[in-house]
């Protein structure tokens, strides 16, 4: 089992150590990003000092699998910010706590489970997007690509570099939204053909682009926001929309079933949803469960939200074991190591 990053409110937590059953304690997995998470956290703490966070945190794949491992023996309490493929997954295995929030009916409804009470609810959406360093691109004769057909074309070969679907939740958006934008035959050729100029493959949603912002590739399939947070600090990069349309997801929260914390995790997952944390959340992603608040962001690229697909997350999620193990049979050995 992979060695996950703790970062800590108030307190450490030996990863095998159950502390579902101490009061005031609540032990959440997630894979918000570093740099955010401990934002959240704080935040959570001055409203609710009372209540110690043990925060165990990775990549959502690598949180989704450890979450299944534990089904019978549970170690978290709750699930604060990982996809809500994840989520559903999750619910069909009844390993969650339905839990209405306080104030759920604030949120779009888009973001809440159609279960009544839901399973779980939504905190903010990532959307993929090409990063592309124009300075790279003249470099090395690559021009800029405006659908994700014009990524399979040799132009490409050694340029591209995107993330893992078995670690990352941006990289298992990307590969389920071409298994719908394609078909299934269609999606697989299309990866046999774009995985012919891959170099590698990372475990990180973001690091395509953060490296494409470094000149380490000419091209990262990443997440809009990462894109636009890099050209905002200086990146020579542009944002690409591919014609197509792009996949999405959702970061969610939920109760684990069988908690003996339940009225925390009910604290925690209450605030989860306010407008206070959601404009936290809108520090990080240009979209939020909450209407209203999210704010411009520099150097969003126009008409994502439009480009983005009607995403079958029961699809998604449903196939998901199926579509990862596929995957990995055909593409891992260029996945960065684990």
């Amino acid at each position: 089992m992979k060695t996950f990053t703790k970062l800590m409110a108030t307190s450490a937590l030996a990863l095998g150590l159950a502390s579902n059953a101490i009061a005031g304690e609540l032990t959440v997995y997630t894979a918000i990003e570093a740099e955010d998470l401990t934002k959240y956290a704080a935040a959570f703490n001055e409203d609710h000092p009372d209540i110690t966070i043990n925060w165990v945190r990775d990549s959502t794949g690598i949180v989704t699998a450890k979450l299944l491992a534990e089904r019978d023996n549970p170690q978290a309490d709750v699930i604060w910010g990982l996809a809500a493929t994840s989520l559903l997954l999750f619910k069909g295995e009844g390993m969650l706590e339905a839990y209405a929030p306080a104030g759920v009916e604030n949120l779009d409804p888009k973001f809440v489970d159609s279960s009544n009470p839901p399973y779980w609810t939504g905190m903010d959406a990532w959307v993929a997007a090409v990063c592309y360093n124009t300075v790279e691109g003249e470099k090395n004769g690559v021009p800029a690509p405006a659908s994700w057909k014009d990524l399979t074309d040799p132009v490409y070969e050694g340029h591209v570099i995107m993330p893992n679907p078995n670690s990352s939740g941006t990289g298992f958006l990307d590969v389920s939204s071409w298994l719908q934008i394609f078909g299934e035959e269609g999606g697989w050729e299309f990866m046999d053909a774009l995985h012919n100029n891959i170099s590698r493959y990372t475990h990180s949603g973001s690091a395509p682009c953060k490296l494409a912002a470094a000149g380490e590739t000419t091209i990262g399939i990443s997440f809009a926001f990462r894109g636009a947070k890099s050209k905002a600090a200086g990146a020579p990069i542009d944002i690409i929309v591919p014609t197509e349309g792009v996949g999405w997801d959702m970061e969610a929260s939920a109760i684990v079933a069988g908690t003996d914390n339940l009225s925390d995790a009910q604290t925690l997952v209450d605030w989860t949803i306010t407008k206070k944390a959601n404009e936290m959340y809108n520090a990080g992603y240009a979209v939020v469960a909450y209407p209203g608040v999210a704010k411009a962001v520099e150097y969003f690229p126009e008409g994502l939200l439009d480009a983005m697909i009607d995403n079958d997350f029961e699809f998604a999620a449903n196939n998901r074991a199926d579509i990862l193990a596929e995957w990995a049979s055909r593409y891992d050995g260029k996945s960065d190591p684990k």
